[in-house]
């Protein structure tokens, strides 16, 4: 199959397929008379399972590392394990990152009760005050 039925299959655009190729996910195609790409069900295979990795917002180190693990016929699932335990951390600390903005967020929409003049809205005011440097 083309670039084009390959990446309509995966649900991505031929650019996320060149781009995966590029980066080493996703290994070289054969290439047709024409020089067109040529992808066969082991790229379709691993191309979902990328995709599959992406939509758990894995990134393009931890997903490298999953795909060594399978391409280097890891006797057991332990490592695999491991590194899905180091991204569920990830995970929770970007979960704790986003509260903590959820809760500054609704502190600062307490400074308004939105029946005040725009130039006395309380929201406005905190916005415009020099920005703390963060730790």
């Amino acid at each position: 199959m083309r670039i084009g039925e390959l990446a309509r299959r995966t649900g991505c655009r031929p650019d996320t397929v060149r781009y995966y190729e590029k980066e080493g996910l996703l290994p070289p195609p054969e290439r047709s008379d024409g020089n067109y790409r040529l992808y066969n069900a082991a790229h379709l295979a691993r191309l979902s399972f990328i995709r599959n990795c992406r939509a758990l917002e894995m990134n393009l180190d931890e997903i490298r590392a999953l795909l060594a693990l399978t391409d280097g016929a890891c006797p057991d699932c332990g490592e695999v394990n491991t590194l899905l335990e180091t991204h569920i951390g990830h995970i929770t600390e970007r979960i704790d990152r986003l509260q903590a903005l959820q809760a500054q967020l609704r502190a600062l929409r307490q400074r308004c009760t939105g029946a005040t003049p725009i130039d006395q809205c309380g929201i406005i005011r905190e916005l415009t005050e020099p920005a703390v440097p963060s730790k």
